[in-house]
């Protein structure tokens, strides 16, 4: 009789601590994280959205604008980045031609994104024009050579003056359009050094290798080592003008729709106009 009461107490007792353990397991397992760390279930941090790039080929006379263009429209979008390939529009379109990676092309030349429009690279509706420019004679800070007409050029004060490769630089083949209406162009021929852009005409300028150079307006304001000596006539040269583009390849399209559609507001216009740019003509 007394075995048996001794057995019974025991299974009692066994139940209660089984009951004990498995209501401890059970709360173990509620204030388990799944990384096996204890404390409150905390929900994972929300993954940040990939950033896209897009490549954006310039021609160089809008480098400092678009510089400062770029830092307002990432902090406005800040999941797309802007890469430049900035250089001249006419070695700008060539690489577009080739299959270089181009999600926007800006020209200084309505003939170089026309050659791309006609070619189905850029489509007609996504393509406008966006700024205007004009051609000046640049000489070094402290030269104060008087240049009244063109023809001032043939003199002694000029032995080497400074033009974009008329064949690729946009200004570089206005400057030549003018030179050639001012009966110039073959006299001056022997005294013109070529530059592979518009800001290598400047840098020529500046570093006193050339005593005079055609270069745009907007570049002359940039430069405190160059001041304008000559306003070309307008009436020498096509209407200079700035059309932007999407380019039909662009694998970003809405992002590069963004972009085209903020290059034609108003701040990014203060900004274009800031540095000397005017509406297209």
């Amino acid at each position: 009789m007394l075995k048996s009461k001794r057995i019974k107490t025991f299974l009692i007792l066994l139940a209660g601590l089984m009951l004990l353990v498995a209501s401890a397991c059970g709360s173990k397992q509620a204030n388990t994280q799944p990384d096996g760390s204890g404390g409150a279930s905390a929900s994972p941090p929300a993954s940040s959205a990939p950033t896209i790039e897009l490549t954006v080929s310039a021609a160089a006379s809008l480098t400092g604008a678009l510089e400062e263009i770029k830092t307002a429209f990432e902090a406005a979008h800040p999941s797309i980045s802007l890469q430049f390939n900035f250089g001249a529009s006419g070695t700008l379109q060539k690489q577009i031609e080739q299959g270089a990676p181009a999600d926007l092309f800006l020209s200084a030349s309505s003939k170089n994104m026309k050659a791309l429009v006609d070619q189905g690279l850029v489509a007609g509706e996504d393509s406008r024009d966006l700024l205007g420019n004009s051609l000046v004679v640049i000489v070094p800070k402290d030269a104060n050579p008087s240049i009244s007409s063109l023809d001032a050029l043939a003199g002694q004060a000029f032995s080497k003056i400074a033009i974009g490769i008329p064949e690729s630089v946009p200004a570089g083949q206005y400057a030549q359009e003018a030179l050639a209406k001012a009966g110039q162009w073959d006299a001056l021929k022997d005294k013109l050094v070529q530059a592979k852009d518009v800001k290598a005409v400047l840098q020529a300028v500046e570093t006193g290798n050339a005593d005079a150079g055609f270069v745009y307006r907007t570049d002359a304001l940039s430069s405190v080592k160059a001041a304008v000596a000559y306003e070309v006539d307008s009436a020498s040269y096509p209407s200079i003008r700035y059309p932007a583009a999407i380019v039909k390849a662009t694998p970003h399209r809405p992002e590069a729709e963004q972009f085209y559609s903020y290059l034609q507001s108003e701040e990014a216009m203060a900004v274009f106009k800031n540095y000397g740019f005017t509406d297209p003509k």
